[in-house]
């Protein structure tokens, strides 16, 4: 059942009807997103992160964020939320309560990003080291270097494995247990990587860079598998769904959500947002839900004259069972949803 269902995504990625749904996600702006579980986490432009249902849209719950402090980074599982706040990593209860962690024990040099692998949160920070914080000891329990510059995109794997990339746009894998260095690897761009992740079933490691190419390795091989240029601007976030070795799905600063294929790079299919097709108001003060048809690129369209409207930069995007879930700079968050 499993594989015919992930068989399906992927064809619906591919060649499906598209849907767009929109709907007010903060008063004042959403630029990152994690979606697990059915549900979609939203924040960072704000005083609040807000936790959706994908299906009924509804908002779920609110975790306000420290007045003195900003939130950078953040991740959740199904009974907590983890961010990084500041210099200090908070834990929010799913029933509201939330604690921070003691100054002696939570402080850091400034963070950048957080991932988060019960029962351990890994922070990015600037000094090019990456700090693995134990949720129920509360405690620092590693200092990894990692890099010579600030670490900018995280991620874990269930085998024990921390991927970092820098500034300077390298790749570093280090064991999470014994801080062994595994590997370091090296897109031929260089300007700067922006968005990172590990495909454990594929093995396969990918970045998304600032000058718009995506990069692939294979971790089999330790080498590079391919390395396109998707997109004539910068790409601030790649994804795939869980157990797909299929599509990776990135997007970025044109607005233009495109699918590649996992092994090769190409560019498979792209989308933009269509015209209206509903739009029902809320008492909320988070506004409405508009429908609209989401349509498909053809390879030599001119992104340059499709309306800015249609294609909001894409600062974040997290992929789910036949839908994509993307947040802006703007206050829309937009589900994709592929029939």
């Amino acid at each position: 059942m499993l594989e015919w269902a992930i068989k399906h995504h992927q064809s619906s990625l591919r060649e499906g009807h598209v849907e767009v749904d929109q709907w007010k996600g903060h008063s004042i702006g959403v630029n990152r997103c994690r979606m697990k579980m059915g549900l979609i986490l939203t924040g960072v432009g704000d005083k609040v992160m807000r936790l959706w249902s994908a299906e009924s849209y509804k908002c779920l719950g609110e975790y306000a964020i420290p007045h003195a402090v900003s939130l950078i980074d953040y991740d959740f599982d199904e009974s907590k939320i983890v961010g990084l706040i500041g210099t200090r990593i908070s834990i929010w209860r799913r029933g509201g309560q939330r604690s921070i962690f003691p100054s002696r024990e939570g402080t850091f040099p400034k963070g950048l990003c957080l991932r988060y692998l019960d029962p351990e949160a890994v922070v990015g920070c600037e000094d090019g080291t990456v700090r693995v914080f134990d949720m129920y000891s509360r405690k620092c329990s590693r200092i990894i270097r990692m890099h010579s510059a600030p670490v900018t995109c995280l991620s874990l794997s269930g085998e024990q494995l921390i991927f970092s990339s820098s500034s300077l746009g390298s790749i570093t894998i280090s064991g999470l247990s014994s801080d062994e260095r595994v590997a370091t690897l090296r897109p031929n761009d260089r300007i700067g990587v922006k968005a990172l992740c590990f495909n454990p079933c594929s093995s396969l490691v990918f970045a998304g860079c600032a000058s718009g190419y995506a990069s692939c390795w294979d971790l089999r091989k330790m080498g590079l598998l391919w390395e396109r240029r998707v997109s004539p601007n910068v790409l601030y976030s790649l994804g795939h769904m869980q157990n797909d070795s299929s599509t990776l799905v990135v997007g970025g600063i044109d607005g233009v959500l495109r699918v590649l294929d996992q092994s090769t790079g190409e560019l498979v299919s792209s989308y933009v947002m269509d015209q209206l097709v509903s739009s029902a108001s809320s008492s909320s003060s988070l506004g409405g839900i508009e429908k609209r048809k989401g349509r498909r690129l053809s390879e030599d369209a001119r992104i340059d004259i499709i309306p800015r409207a249609a294609r909001p930069p894409i600062t974040c995007l997290a992929v789910g069972m036949k839908k994509v879930v993307a947040t802006h700079n703007g206050k829309q968050i937009r589900l994709w949803k592929f029939h």
